[in-house]
């Protein structure tokens, strides 16, 4: 069972009915994805690429159109129609708005016991005792415990909702956004615990995220996503430093250097455009009709994800070494 991948993504397809009642909004439109047991993943991609809506999927909060989840090798689905118990120990989500996921009239000891108490987690004092331990996983001092959601910093109401999802020892956190209300100071606390927690307790995460900076320091792979699809995924470190498709390369053109002599040279890459509507996406490559390097196939086949120098792989007609584009 080690060699199992903790998740895997097969032919996944989420579309939403439109208002009109005629087409279909293709948030997720057949993605393949494996997350290896213990590793950090970040999903990336602009606003409305479907990151969010695939993070949901994957644990059983929007159901799937199409396709498989596979959570450490037995069927999403399946288990969540016979067990959805054991699959709530196995797998958590953290949501972006702390405080819009929490109730705002139980105090945090009431929020932190309610799991325990729906899995019939020992005694009262069992109880609090396991509380006792999720507050020293999150370094949250006690104090906070007769407190309400709404007098909480919106770090520690994140530290709150994470300590919630580790209350059953899951194996798999899936976080979506958990950064992007946080103040700046608040954010790199925010992602030490993160990865403390990862280190500590063994855990895999998947992580969606706007910040190309956090993820290039703190998730071990990547998955860049853009209208429903893979455009790229690899090793983090490899894909970062030699990105092969020309999204990628625009994405990641706007991640500031820490080095100053670095970041005076370095040339921002400025996309033409909206993206398409994921209800019509164009035919081809769907990001062909802002892609500044895009060739006549690129608008009529749609190319799949092949592998390309960084070790990783890209759906672009371009990202073999021999024709790999620079934007």
């Amino acid at each position: 069972m080690s060699d199992v991948a903790a998740i895997e993504v097969r032919g996944l397809k989420v579309h939403f009915a439109n208002r009109s009642g005629t087409g279909a909004v293709r948030a997720v439109d057949g993605i393949d994805l494996t997350v290896a047991r213990g590793a950090f993943h970040g999903i990336v991609g602009e606003s409305g690429c479907g990151k969010t809506t695939l993070a949901r999927t994957i644990v059983g909060l929007q159901k799937e159109s199409e396709g498989t989840v596979l959570i450490g090798g037995r069927d999403r689905a399946e288990w969540l129609k016979s067990d959805r118990k054991s699959f709530s120990r196995e797998v958590q989500f953290v949501f972006q708005d702390p405080l819009g996921s929490m109730s705002r009239r139980q105090s945090v000891y009431q929020t932190l016991e309610e799991p325990l108490q729906i899995h019939r987690f020992g005694s009262s004092v069992e109880r609090r005792r396991r509380i006792a331990e999720l507050l020293d996983l999150v370094a949250l001092p006690e104090t906070v415990l007769d407190r309400l959601p709404r007098s909480l910093s919106g770090g520690q109401r994140q530290r709150v909702s994470i300590a919630r999802a580790l209350a059953l020892k899951p194996s798999i956190l899936v976080c979506d956004e958990p950064l992007s209300a946080l103040d700046v100071s608040i954010r790199a606390q925010i992602v030490n615990l993160f990865t403390s927690l990862q280190k500590q307790l063994g855990l895999t995460i998947v992580i969606v995220a706007h910040d190309l900076a956090i993820v290039r320091e703190v998730c071990s792979d990547v998955t860049v996503m853009y209208l429903g699809r893979i455009s790229e995924a690899g090793v983090t470190r490899p894909l970062f430093r030699e990105p092969a498709h020309p999204y990628s390369q625009a994405l990641l053109s706007a991640v500031p250097s820490p080095d100053p002599r670095i970041e005076a040279g370095r040339r921002r890459i400025i996309l033409a455009g909206d993206p398409p509507s994921p209800s019509a996406p164009p035919p081809g490559c769907r990001f062909n009709t802002r892609c500044p390097v895009a060739i006549d196939v690129c608008r009529v086949e749609e190319p799949l994800l092949r592998m390309v120098p960084h070790g990783g792989v890209a759906a672009c007609h371009l990202a073999d070494s021999a024709r790999r584009p620079v934007i």
